[in-house]
């Protein structure tokens, strides 16, 4: 009897049920015209309406990393959108390729910023989303994103900033941040100068803007990204995979997600 009951709770532990019952689902939309496609992901296990994240990719484009990512969010009972920065699902193979179609978009403000809202207005129409509590993360380019978003104002809650530039694009004229800021940093990132990290925080300190900054030791650009010493490897590019500031940056953005909703 005492197998049974034994071997029954492992099943109901490891049952879909009890691990919840995420679901990410392609979704397509207009942005200037232009189609984009998405990725949007909740867990079932959850009930009622929900707060919000938008997920902004790196330089690579839309890919399965910031999929994954999305679901990662949904089982910690978040609506996630993974949203396409580029149009119809682009995606770089080489860093060439992948730092112009970054620049396209960095270079140019007004396309940034139609291409994120359109992403966020399909967010928070979402039927399981509270479009009064809806945030963003980013990850390389995509933090650089995010940051630029919200120290220009953007409707946001709070905005997580993974190993990204922070160099704002652009510099805005007048501070108008509504959205707390978290900076996850690695401390041997070459592609991100000591001095634009000081000129970041002096600029948002001046805003008075709410920043929580974190510096990971050791940790190069890249540091969450599982193949990112793949692509050091090939393409000869300061990067690398760091698990342990992975995992601790995770947590980070749990706490301050928790924190800036009230969850």
């Amino acid at each position: 009897m005492k197998k049974f009951l034994t071997a029954l709770l492992i099943i109901l532990l490891f049952s879909p049920a009890a691990r919840g019952e995420v679901k990410g689902e392609v979704v397509e939309y207009q942005a200037g015209g232009k189609k984009m496609v998405g990725y949007i992901a909740y867990d079932k296990k959850f009930s009622g309406k929900r707060p919000g994240i938008l997920i902004v990719h790196e330089w690579w484009g839309h890919n399965e990393y910031v999929r994954k990512r999305a679901r990662m969010l949904a089982r910690e009972g978040y609506v996630a959108l993974a949203l396409d920065m580029y149009g119809e699902g682009k995606q770089a193979s080489h860093p060439k390729d992948a730092g112009r179609f970054a620049r396209e978009v960095r270079e140019n403000f007004p396309l940034m910023k139609e291409r994120f809202e359109a992403a966020l207005s399909i967010l928070k129409e979402h039927p399981l989303v509270d479009p009064g509590r809806v945030g963003a993360i980013g990850y390389c380019f995509g933090g650089s994103v995010v940051l630029s978003m919200a120290l220009h104002g953007a409707d946001l809650r709070g905005v997580a900033s993974f190993h990204g530039s922070l160099s704002v694009t652009p510099p805005p004229e007048s501070m108008r941040v509504k959205a707390k800021i978290l900076v996850l940093h690695g401390g041997s990132d070459v592609l991100v100068p000591k001095e634009q990290v000081e000129r970041f925080r002096k600029m948002v300190q001046d805003a008075g803007a709410d920043l929580t900054f974190v510096e990971y030791p050791g940790a190069k650009h890249s540091f969450t990204n599982p193949d990112a010493d793949a692509y050091a490897e090939k393409f000869g590019i300061p990067v690398g995979y760091d698990p342990d500031a992975d995992r601790k940056s995770w947590e980070e953005m749990k706490r301050f997600f928790s924190r800036v909703f009230g969850n």
